[in-house]
């Protein structure tokens, strides 16, 4: 049985989205990266689920043969932090996270609590070569 992801691309409005974000200092931050992102991909950012923003998108399978469509990099504007949906698997990533700035880091997430915090220019060149990495490593993107 196939089991569909939670979280799916849809035709929700991302300025909609952006413009009710209540913490004025967090929905400038989202529009900074909403910017960037858009600028960095060439991709329009599109909601995915009811509070991400994605950017591309790539299939993924795994080696139990589920697979599924999810963004080459995206944002959240979690309660707690600025959440950014990076891939870790390029060779310069943990170089440039020691140089970012105040963050925190999980799985493919890059937690910051404003954008004030970060280094601008590392943060694009971590954006940009996880993208990179991302449509090189036998995903199918768009």
């Amino acid at each position: 049985m196939s089991q569909k992801p939670k979280t799916i691309k849809n035709e929700d409005s991302v300025s909609d989205f952006i413009a009710a974000i209540e913490d004025s200092q967090k929905r400038a931050d989202s529009q900074a990266i909403l910017d960037l992102m858009e600028r960095l991909t060439g991709c329009k950012g599109e909601m995915w689920g009811p509070s991400i923003v994605g950017f591309g998108t790539y299939t993924y399978k795994y080696a139990s043969g589920r697979e599924g469509d999810w963004m080459l990099t995206g944002f959240s504007p979690r309660k707690q932090a600025l959440t950014l949906y990076i891939m870790s698997g390029f060779k310069r990533y943990d170089d440039l996270l020691q140089k970012l700035g105040k963050h925190k880091t999980g799985k493919s997430c890059l937690y910051v609590k404003r954008l004030a915090d970060l280094d601008m220019d590392v943060l694009e060149e971590l954006i940009s070569e996880s993208v990179i990495w991302m449509k090189s490593h036998n995903h199918r993107h768009a």
